[in-house]
């Protein structure tokens, strides 16, 4: 099984892919979808529609990973931040990829055990749990990578259930 975990947004797009393989997990990429803030909010949300169907054409991920709730300061951010998920989340519909969403604290709870991780600490396990040699900087990977491994868990969860 092969996950894509984005981590929206306007100016860096973070996206991870994850492997599960005989149940262990493994690091296929993760990077930045950077987009400058002197061009319009169109132009920005075209470049991540358009490098997101770039990065899943190359590697043909089994589904995608999105955070369900997001938290902002102000109104504007807010909306901002919804118009890059819904960018995703379009890109990975015209590909032909599932779409699965799930909270802050469901993925901190999948990745260091307890909802109420810090920050550092689910960047921390991410790295344990790839067996990367560093902490993915910047965090918007580090929280990609953790929304696919999220995924995954819950996947497998569900298997061993029977659902």
């Amino acid at each position: 099984m092969r996950i894509l975990g984005i981590d929206p947004g306007t100016l860096c797009c973070g996206y991870g892919i994850v492997e599960e393989e005989d149940s262990r997990l493994f690091y296929v990429t993760s990077g930045g979808i950077k987009v400058s803030s002197k061009i319009t909010i169109p132009k920005r949300l075209k470049k991540i529609y358009e490098e997101l169907e770039e990065i899943m054409e190359k590697h043909k991920p089994d589904g995608m990973a999105i955070e369900s709730l997001f938290f902002a300061k102000n109104v504007q951010a807010a909306l901002k931040l919804g118009q890059a998920k819904g960018v995703a989340i379009l890109a990975a519909v015209k590909k032909g990829v599932p779409v699965f969403e799930y909270s802050p604290l469901e993925v901190k709870q999948s990745v260091v055990g307890h909802g109420s991780a810090e920050k550092k600490q689910v960047q921390y396990m991410v790295k344990t749990l790839l067996g990367l040699k560093a902490v993915p900087h910047p965090p918007d990977l580090a929280d990609a990578l953790a929304l696919a491994i999220c995924h995954i868990h819950a996947y497998r969860m569900k298997e061993i259930q029977g659902r």
